[in-house]
């Protein structure tokens, strides 16, 4: 995820452990302690993408590809990351020194309060589509939950709004909430919210402000925040596997001679019902695997695939007749020649580590599942000709996700 959601995640469940925990003697330690579990939160909720400062032990785009969600993106490697959030907290905090020392709730609380960061991290990252390898070093392979699109203003709403209604200075509390919808309304003029997405966040907005105003804790408004986001994962579940399934059987009947390996689905934000993906076809017998990337909609009579969110679809090639299903484009690629560079170069060899939908000529390897973000496919690799150039070091050993197109080559 974004690290916005993240601090805002991190920030609503570190007020909910501050507000879950009986209140400290002295009004200064628990204004002390208030500040300490937010901010432990928040830092625990970023802590494992300072990974990006790993990003240069390797050529890019590798260093970015294999260290970014790397080994501090797993559990193993969480518990040094704590350990080292924490003496930050104890060393350069003279006054949360001195509570934590006297207080046990506040012990206790600031470690609910990382281990939940880093809990969070962890398993909001797991939600998309780019993947996380949490059981390294017992499991090197990669884990996707093709549930959440990577910037989901959801969360923003769910936590965003009972704290900013938390907020001890009143003057600054609708001055959040306006920011808050501008961001909201900005998100959706750049095409990237549906009208009805923006609606529903206004309304999910308004419910829980109203629910605040009339009294209603900031406990349970923020527990109710926890279990709207928990409802939100697990409608994208439900919705992803719908739609994969739908994927596979559109994508056999078309080609019945390919075996459909893997879909990877992305989700729109805010959009149960619309879904990108990226699948990827063998078939042995020609040596050949195939790419598609298209759109699909769940329910075509509430929401056409023309109606999704425009900045992040592509104009389409081919469009089933009930508006349910629409393919982009389609790649066609040489199972000989990409288990070859497999073998032969080192760097489409590490590259392999990442690709999960792995687009490879003589000249470029790319990732499919980025060929339409607004920077541009940042995993574009150039393959070398002749495959002389000398070996990248620190590459982490990293399950491959296309072992099933590259066994012959691995063994």
């Amino acid at each position: 995820m974004d690290n916005l959601t993240h601090s805002f995640v991190g920030l609503g469940v570190g007020e909910l452990v501050q507000r879950s925990l009986p209140p400290e003697a002295d009004p200064a330690q628990q204004r002390t302690r208030h500040r300490l579990l937010l901010m432990a939160c928040a830092a625990a909720s970023n802590f494992p993408d300072l990974d990006l400062f790993l990003t240069r032990l390797l050529p890019n785009p590798l260093g970015y590809l294999l260290h970014h969600r790397g080994h501090t993106h797993t559990i193993l490697y969480a518990l040094p990351q704590a350990l080292l959030l924490l003496a930050f907290l104890w060393l350069l905090w003279p006054n949360a020194r001195a509570l934590l020392r006297s207080s046990r709730p506040a012990r206790l609380g600031l470690g609910i309060a990382i281990v939940a960061g880093f809990a969070l991290h962890l398993s909001m990252d797991f939600l998309n589509s780019y993947g996380i390898h949490p059981f390294y070093p017992l499991n090197n392979g990669w884990f996707y939950g093709d549930m959440v699109f990577i910037v989901e203003p959801v969360f923003w709403v769910a936590f965003g709004v009972p704290l900013a209604l938390a907020i001890p200075w009143k003057f600054l509390r609708w001055p959040a909430l306006a920011l808050l919808a501008l961001v909201l309304c900005y998100f959706a003029g750049k095409g990237y919210l549906s009208p009805a997405s923006l609606a529903a966040l206004f309304m999910l907005g308004g419910a829980i402000a109203a629910l605040r105003l009339m009294h209603m804790h900031s406990r349970r408004a923020l527990a109710l925040a926890l279990v709207i986001s928990f409802g939100f994962v697990g409608l994208q579940a439900a919705a992803s596997h719908a739609g994969r399934q739908r994927i596979e059987q559109s994508l056999q009947a078309m080609d019945p001679q390919s075996r459909v390996l893997d879909v990877a689905m992305t989700a729109f934000p805010a959009q149960p019902l619309c879904w990108s993906f990226v699948s990827v076809e063998s078939n042995e017998a020609a040596g050949s695997y195939r790419l598609r990337r298209g759109l699909l909609s769940l329910a075509p009579s509430w929401m056409h695939v023309r109606e999704c969110p425009a900045a992040l679809r592509d104009p389409a090639q081919f469009a089933d007749a009930e508006g349910r299903l629409q393919l982009y484009s389609e790649w066609q690629g040489s199972l000989p020649m990409l288990r070859e560079l497999a073998q032969r170069d080192c760097h489409v060899n590490a590259w392999l580590r990442f690709a999960r939908m792995p687009a490879v000529d003589g000249n470029t390897a790319s990732d499919m599942r980025f060929a339409a973000t607004p920077r541009g496919n940042f995993t574009t690799l150039d393959v070398a000709g002749d495959g002389e150039r000398s070996c990248p070091g620190s590459v982490p050993p990293w399950g491959y996700p296309r072992a099933d197109l590259l066994s012959p080559a691995l063994r």
